[in-house]
Order: C-alpha cells, then sequence, then structure tokens
C-alpha cells in the first residue's frame, strides 16, 4: 500500500508491517477489541530492544488505568468506559507502582491485558487503556522527574526493563 492510496475498507486486510500513524486514535474496531501489542509480545519472546522500540513507535502498549474509589470527592470521571480500547481520556491516569519511603514510582507496561491480568489476578477492577508512542512520550516527559525505571511484563513470561530516558530515546 503506497502512501496516496485510500485507506483499507473492512474488507481489506491491513499489513501489520506497516506503521501505524501515531497521531491517529487507536479504534478498537481495528484491533478486533483486543488489548494486544503483538508486536511487542514478539520483541519481548526474543529479547530484542530495537524491535521493543520499533512496536512502541509503531504499534500500542497496554497500560494500567488508575481506577479511583467512587467515594473519591475529587475524582473526574472518564467519558469513555472500562477497556473501551480508546486512547485515554483525559480524565484517565496511569497508575504507576512505588516503593514505600520514596517518592519515585515505576511505570509498568504491558504487551496485552492479560499480562497485566497475571500481575494483579486479585484486583477486582483492574482496567487498562491503550497509550499509542506520542501518548507514551507525553506522559514520560511530563513526570520524568519521577519514574525510576519501566518493566514490560513484568509477570513474565519474557519481562524487559528499561530506564526512562531511554525509553524516550528511543520512541524518538
Amino acid at each position: 500500500m503506497n502512501a496516496s492510496s485510500a485507506s483499507p475498507t473492512p474488507s481489506e486486510p491491513v499489513d501489520p508491517r506497516e506503521p501505524v500513524d501515531p497521531r491517529e486514535p487507536v479504534d478498537p474496531a481495528d484491533r478486533n477489541g483486543t488489548f494486544r501489542s503483538e508486536s511487542l509480545e514478539h520483541a519481548l519472546a526474543a529479547q530484542d530492544a530495537a524491535a521493543v522500540a520499533f512496536a512502541l513507535r509503531h504499534d500500542v502498549v497496554v497500560v494500567p488505568k488508575l481506577v479511583l474509589p467512587a467515594d473519591t470527592a475529587d475524582a473526574t470521571p472518564s467519558t469513555g468506559g472500562p477497556d473501551d480500547g480508546a486512547l485515554p481520556d483525559e480524565g484517565d491516569q496511569v497508575r504507576v507502582f512505588g516503593r514505600e519511603n520514596t517518592d519515585k514510582r515505576i511505570l509498568l507496561l504491558f504487551s496485552s491485558a492479560d499480562t497485566y491480568a497475571a500481575m494483579v489476578p486479585d484486583d477486582p477492577n483492574r482496567q487498562v487503556m491503550l497509550y499509542d508512542a506520542l501518548s507514551l512520550r507525553a506522559f514520560l516527559e511530563a513526570h520524568l522527574d519521577v519514574i525510576e525505571q519501566v518493566f514490560f511484563d513484568i509477570a513474565g513470561p519474557h519481562t524487559m526493563a528499561a530506564g526512562p530516558e531511554d525509553l524516550l530515546k528511543a520512541l524518538g
């Protein structure tokens, strides 16, 4: 498919090797309602940092969504439903993890909603969002001072880690 051709119709297969324009919203219908990045999954299985960077630049990554208790007075409700597969709404927040007695946080990213579920199997209200390269870059830049490490698929089977600065470089 060349750059001048029209967008594929639903009957046309989309070439998975063709990069996804990161400025376009992620349409869950185009992903068959899945919360998964096969390219990231394969890159992690190969333990290939360059392939992980490519997947992050040209596909999506599953990001845990912070779910605030319903009785939180200052909670900003999301206009999208849980696991709706779209890019995050303005009020949506990324769930980060930290150690006690420190203000530093760890960002956990996943190749699929299933790998996130494996990490928090007893969480009754786990929700995820899909981030594209631009959304991930914006989040990292905004929180670079508190994010000390980024882990991919921390519950396995193919965990990788990167520093936030290295991840920003990889995103281009």
